[in-house]
């Protein structure tokens, strides 16, 4: 494994070679250091940029160093962490990045890149960076499942929005205004696949009665499961660990 020498300080990293980036990036993790080159890159332009990084390395290393070994004063939202996502609790990765801007990114967990704007404390930015994208990934499920009931069974709603609700997981109001709680994209897929059919079957049966019933399971023939886990699981699906 290569590695820089700043001063008396050694930093080992991980050259990896990318053929769709655009610039090159260090990002820094406990306990390593990844250094993203473009394809062309021969051995001067990597030792020019890293030469150009140092003294953001050797700073960042450092700072990474401090907020592990004070883990328990900064518990939250460093690497390690557990996010709750679709009925599981996914890993979480921060790594300080010499990018300009915070970046978020899913694959079997999330990864949150940060800027060195970021700060001493970065657990805040991290929770309100977390919770405008699990928002903002509530309202694209949110919209492609009813897109997919209007496409099946003709159930158009005058708007369809995710908000936050102090009770209750849905609402269709009587001009067909549909509100689904942000808060089920804690909950499993089928789950708000659920709520959403419940609240677009109110469409064509206001009331709860047989009727009803009757449409919801033509409509979500396994809906019963996912009510189910709803009622045992719904005191858990809260956005309280963000705030």
């Amino acid at each position: 494994m290569p590695a820089l020498r700043i001063g008396r300080t050694e930093i080992a990293y991980e050259l990896r070679r990318s053929a769709t980036a655009f610039e090159r990036r260090i990002t820094v993790t406990p306990g390593c250091v990844e250094v993203m080159i473009l394809a062309d890159d021969d051995d001067a332009a990597i030792s020019a940029f890293l030469d150009r990084k140092r003294q953001w390395l050797l700073s960042t290393v450092r700072e990474m160093e401090r907020l592990v070994a004070d883990r328990h004063a900064v518990p939250r939202f460093l690497t390690g962490s557990k996010v709750p996502f679709r009925g599981r609790r996914m890993p979480l990765t921060v790594r300080c990045s010499d990018g300009d801007r915070i970046e978020i990114t899913y694959r079997n967990g999330f990864l949150v890149d940060l800027p060195s704007w970021a700060g001493d404390d970065p657990d805040r930015l991290v929770a309100s960076e977390l919770k405008l994208w699990l928002k903002q990934r509530s309202r694209r499920d949110v919209k492609e499942i009813a897109s997919t009931y209007e496409r099946r069974f003709g159930l158009a709603p005058r708007s369809i929005r995710v908000a936050d609700f102090a009770n209750g997981w849905g609402s269709c109001g009587p001009e067909g205004n549909v509100l689904i709680n942000w808060h089920l994209i804690f909950a499993p897929k089928k789950v708000l696949e659920y709520v959403v059919a419940h609240e677009l079957a109110h469409l064509r049966h206001r009331s709860h009665g047989p009727e009803f019933w009757d449409y919801l399971g033509m409509i979500a023939p396994d809906y019963l499961a996912s009510k189910a886990w709803l009622e045992r699981h719904q005191s858990t699906l809260s956005a309280d660990f963000l705030n």
